[in-house]
Formats: C-alpha cells, structure tokens, sequence
C-alpha cells in the first residue's frame, strides 16, 4: 500500500504514547519517523505545512508488538501435521503471508521464536530492506531443545545436550543471522509423549545458552511451562518466560526481582480447548490439564508486579497471525487494566526485545503508528478494529487519511 510522501500530522488526537493517555495531542511525523508530540494547541508551523489526520474522536496508539509467533505456520489444527508438510520454499511463502496478516491488525513488530531452518531470518531480511511488506521480524532461527525433548517432532528445533553444545548452537543460530535466541525449558503441549511441565535442560546447559547468547547482545526467550522448569530458566537469567503456566507466588516474586518478563500467550491455550474435536487428543488433554493453572499464573504474576509483553504463539492451532489485538482483550479479561495491557504490547514488548526506537511516540522515534476510530483505554475491544496503519512513516493497512 502506497505511503504518504509528505509530512503529516495527525491533529487533536487522543494519544496513548506507550506509557499513558493524553488527550487532544498532536503528533508530526516526517521522513520515517516523529518529529514532533506534543499539545495540539501549540503544534509548531511546521505542522500546519503537512498533511493533515483530523484526530478528533480518534485515539492513535505506537504499532502494536506480539513477542511471540511463528511465522512459517498457518493455525492448522493439526501443528505438527503442518510441519511435516513443509518446505523450504513453502516456509518462506507462509512467512511473508502471514508477516502481511500482522500489519493489517495492527501490528508492526513481531519476534518469531522458531522458524523452519533460516526461512524466517530470511524473510526478516527481505521485510528490512524493503522487498516485501510486513512487521519487522526478530528472528530467532531454530529453537533449541534437548534430545527428545518438545519440538523434535516438528522441525523448528534443534535438539543439543551438553553445556558445550548448547553454547556451540546458540552460536551457530546466531552465525544464521538469528536476532533472539529460544530455549525449549521445560515440555509442551504440542509434542505427544512428553509431559507440558517435564524439566528440560539442566541449570549448567541454561546458563551456557545465556551467557553465550548475552555476550552476543541477543535476548533469550524460554518456553516454560512447568513450575521447576520455570525457576531453573530465571535463575539461568533469561530475559522472558513464555507461558509460565504453573507460576506460583514465590516464582512470581522472583521474576519480578529478576526483571524477567512474563509473555503469557493466553491465544495459544484458548485456540486449543475451544476446539476440542479437530486438535489432536494428546494436545486437547493436556492444554485442558493446564487451563484454570494458566489463568490463575496470569494475575498472580501481574499481582506481584512481574512486567509481562503480549505474545500470540500465532501459527498454533486456531491461533492465527494478526491475533495480538485479541490477546490484549484477553489479558484484560483476564483482570489487567487497558492500560497495562497496551503496555504489555508497546513500551513493555520493545523493551524485552531490545528495540529502542518502537514501542512509544515520542521524538526521535520510528513512526510506527495505528490510529483508531475509539479509544481503547475505555473499550479494549476497539484495538480490533485499527482504521490506518503505519510504519516508517508509510500507511501499510487501512485507510489514508
């Protein structure tokens, strides 16, 4: 969808800038990125040169961000039937369709937390440099697992034991071009014969994979779903848990003392137990097992004042890309506020991510912006119905005003 090759301003809005509301704003976006926010009532000249948003009864959020997908799958119901289907080249025409899917919802920033080989690199690559449309991509490669351990089975994972081999791998997915490395800390619900809270890797090949990854400048993700395996992966000083289905109140607390972030993935349960006759049995019965523990990890982690950033698990079964929009109405649902949420899915998100210039709408930013006709702060549910979408300063979905 063709940009708008002037300056434009967007004039008396109702602005959520990643950390609070502020009403009848003004935000002056130029070459790319925000070159002005401020009062509406004193907008400098320049803003009166540019194309002009009318801004009233709207209210204009940073592009959303969603922690957690994998962009080579479809939501198929059976995941690891999609898997065994796959190609290198059908890999790659699924990530830049389904990339495409995130930008109409809103969304502008995605990390894709296991990829088939380097497809997903690849397409990042392709999105940076302007070939295809779609969110900008970090990348995590393949996951990491131990031998047997959850996602053997579906090709997105690379199965290493050993503290040396494990170091050796975060190295060689970083060779690849990975951005983000995941480490597969506990089971799954998706892998048949392994229980979702087995405990995975060992304290000594955790803390390998960190240490390698962070002297690299790369953030770690852990799948952990189990309580032991969730502990073991913060003490090992990953940046977040995805999941955390069984996080009690001491885990909670230490999270919180860590700075771990908690990415919940509310969409990837929910796809799961509401389709209970086309999911695969094995992965019904454990995803019901883990339901009401979920739910209740949620608000005991966001009581105790863990930091939590909104991840989908888009591309799992009935979860589809372009879902963190419902994921954030999930989270409120759920009993945090509008606002926590979108800051779950903003500031929060490009933080754990290590972007530091999406996320908010100040100066000096990428102007990555989704304007809305209601304000989402009063209704959560208008976050589904995004009216222009822009990144970079070029409208990629919706209307141009």
């Amino acid at each position: 969808m063709g940009g708008l090759s002037v300056a434009t301003y967007f004039a008396n809005v109702g602005l959520f800038d990643g950390r609070s509301m502020r009403t009848k704003a003004g935000v002056l976006v130029s070459s790319g990125e925000i070159a002005w926010v401020g009062a509406h009532a004193r907008a400098p000249k320049i803003a009166h040169a540019a194309h002009q948003v009318d801004g009233r009864s709207s209210t204009l959020l940073p592009g959303l961000i969603d922690c957690h997908v994998h962009l080579c799958f479809d939501g198929s119901a059976d995941f690891a039937g999609e898997a065994d289907d796959l190609t290198d080249t059908l890999a790659v025409l699924k990530a830049v369709r389904n990339a495409a899917r995130h930008l109409a919802a809103g969304v502008t920033s995605v990390r894709d937390l296991g990829g088939w080989k380097s497809s997903v690199i690849e397409v990042g690559a392709a999105i940076e440099r302007g070939m295809i449309p779609g969110p900008r991509v970090v990348a995590a490669g393949r996951a990491l697992t131990i031998t047997g351990g959850h996602g053997h089975n579906i090709g997105i994972a690379r199965q290493v034991d050993g503290a040396d081999e494990v170091r050796k791998a975060v190295r060689e997915e970083i060779r690849a071009g990975a951005l983000a490395i995941k480490l597969i800390a506990t089971g799954g619900v998706l892998t048949p014969g392994i229980t979702a809270d087995f405990t995975a890797f060992t304290p000594e090949e955790l803390e390998a994979a960190v240490d390698e990854a962070h002297t690299w400048g790369r953030r770690v993700a852990a799948h952990a779903i189990g309580a032991a395996g969730i502990v073991q992966a913060v003490l090992a000083g990953v940046d977040s848990i995805e999941h955390g289905s069984q996080i009690d109140a001491g885990t909670a607390r230490l999270m919180k003392d860590a700075g771990t972030f908690h990415v919940p993935t509310i969409s990837a349960i929910g796809g799961i137990v509401e389709h209970p006759d086309e999911v695969p049995a094995y992965a019904v019965e454990k995803a019901m097992s883990l339901a009401a523990q979920h739910h209740d990890a949620f608000r005991r982690a966001a009581r105790a004042g863990v930091r939590h950033a909104c991840g989908t698990d888009a591309g799992t079964p009935f979860n589809p890309h372009g879902n963190a929009p419902h994921e954030i109405v999930s989270m409120v649902e759920w009993g945090m506020t509008p606002l926590k949420a979108l800051q779950a899915a903003t500031s929060n998100a490009a933080e754990l991510l290590g972007l530091p210039d999406v996320g908010s709408v100040k100066a000096g930013m990428a102007a990555d912006l989704v304007l809305y006709d209601e304000d989402p702060v009063e209704d959560i549910a208008a976050l589904l119905q995004p009216v222009m979408v822009m990144k970079a300063g070029e409208v990629v979905a919706g209307e141009e005003r």
